[in-house]
């Protein structure tokens, strides 16, 4: 969702714009003094009122002064990996400026769209855009990569505007390479794009797909410690991220395990429930189980649960105390330099 606060009515006409180039859910705010029907009423004080929008919006766009938005934001501002875009447009819609989260968060981005919408000026301040580049958290934001260390993120993004940073990568790379990098696998600072922990580099910055699907098997009524425990342990012995699970899968039969159900909470990653007859129907060579077999009517639940939509098995069947761990590579590639 998107909050878009105006403070005047010229600004509630420029808000209306605004929201009729913007796609998804929009709400619209403004002080209740001007009765307008498509705005809801704001409080005072508006940096009180604004929190809750701060805490649960992908963007904050607000129609007035810059010094409107900061008052109004400040108290809330914690962390460039989570804090929203903020944008401000001033009321005649001429200049769109980003304030806050220009990289991770898209406010370069969206600023870019509202000045083409309105047929205005986007004013961007973040150097390596001004200066035309690689922007690294920008790049891995657009692409769905997560950044390991954002000290390195930000030593990358200085050294790219005096020099050029090494990258590599699990997948080839598209040619050319953007301004500030170059290809390679050594060096002081350098990029490495893969869903492994390696650093072939002495400060290596890790940019992680999300490509991994967790396939899990577990006893009834096991804890999400166990669970925890187990992922971790196999992970790390593959040499593999947490942050590189895009997903996890089991049989139905564990649809109401809590204590999966937590770990996958916890985890921040989504799980999908296959039946018996859709996991049969997954080809592979798998690990048999006969006693799984007579419990769930699969010869092996997390293998088949891991591969349940493509990919490639990085680790067969792996068992921990109560749990059994596959983990499948999606298909996935370096597509694009674009952000």
């Amino acid at each position: 969702m998107i909050a878009l606060f105006a403070f005047s009515r010229q600004g509630s006409r420029t808000a209306l714009r605004i929201r009729a180039a913007l796609e998804g859910d929009t709400r619209l705010f403004a002080p209740e003094k001007f009765h307008l029907p498509e705005f809801a009423p704001t409080a005072s004080p508006l940096s009180e009122f604004v929190g809750p929008y701060f805490q649960s919006c992908e963007a904050l766009i607000f129609v007035g002064s810059t010094g409107i938005a900061v008052r109004a934001i400040a108290p809330h501002v914690r962390d460039k990996r989570f804090d929203p875009a903020v944008v401000a447009v001033d009321e005649l819609g001429r200049f769109v400026i980003p304030l806050l989260s220009g990289h991770i968060g898209g406010a370069n981005a969206l600023a870019a769209k509202l000045a083409r919408a309105l047929g205005a000026t986007a004013v961007i301040t973040t150097a390596t855009d001004i200066h035309h580049r690689f922007s690294v958290d920008a790049w891995a934001a657009a692409h769905g990569m997560v950044l390991s260390d954002m000290d390195l993120a930000k030593a990358v993004s200085a050294t790219v505007l005096e020099g050029q940073v090494p990258i590599s990568a699990d997948r080839p790379l598209p040619a050319p390479l953007p301004a500030g990098l170059i290809a390679g696998e050594t060096g002081d600072l350098g990029i490495r794009v893969s869903c492994r922990d390696e650093r072939p580099y002495r400060r290596t910055l890790l940019l992680i797909p999300k490509v991994l699907t967790l396939g899990i098997g577990c006893r009834r009524g096991i804890s999400k410690e166990a669970l925890w425990e187990a992922v971790t342990a196999v992970l790390g012995e593959a040499g593999l991220r947490m942050e590189a699970l895009r997903e996890a899968a089991s049989i139905d039969l564990k649809k109401d395990e809590a204590g999966l159900l937590e770990f996958c909470r916890e985890a921040g990653i989504p799980i999908r429930f296959a039946s018996a007859e859709e996991l049969l129907r997954v080809p592979g060579d798998f690990t048999p189980s006969a006693f799984v077999r007579q419990v769930t009517g699969v010869d092996n639940v997390c293998e088949r649960a891991a591969l349940w939509r493509g990919g490639r098995l990085l680790v067969k069947k792996t068992a921990r105390a109560g749990v059994t761990v596959a983990v499948a590579e999606q298909n996935w590639e370096v597509s694009s330099w674009e952000k």
